[in-house]
């Protein structure tokens, strides 16, 4: 019975973690926006900002659930990194039925999910 209370604890925090995460996506993303419109950014420009955007998000997530759990930080902010990831690349596939990028570009996005949620839970 304990195990269980632990576990969806653990559940829970991954799941509250992953709200924040996505909090902060909405937030840089909006911002990201405002700046495209104002000042007319140029492709390379607004890739950046989404590189940035993943990394930081997946940061906060790993952070806020590092907080949480107390132990094994990093393999919790990597977990909550390839969530993240897997949760893009599911909206990703809703939005755009069979327009999914290359191979590379998914395994770089996974790559970078996974680093800034891994660095986020090793630094909380």
């Amino acid at each position: 019975m304990e195990q269980s209370k632990n576990r969806m604890q653990k559940i829970r925090s991954l799941l509250e973690a992953l709200l924040g995460a996505w909090l902060v996506t909405g937030v840089l993303l909006l911002i990201l926006a405002v700046l495209l419109w104002k000042l007319n950014l140029k492709e390379s420009q607004v890739s950046v900002g989404i590189t940035v955007t993943y990394l930081l998000s997946c940061f906060t997530g790993g952070w806020i659930l590092g907080r949480k759990t107390g132990k094994r930080k990093f393999l919790f902010g990597l977990l909550l990194g390839i969530c993240y990831f897997l949760l893009l690349l599911a909206i990703s596939m809703i939005a755009h039925p069979g327009g999914l990028p290359q191979v590379r570009g998914i395994l770089t996005s996974l790559a970078l999910c996974a680093a800034g949620g891994m660095a986020g839970g090793m630094l909380s």
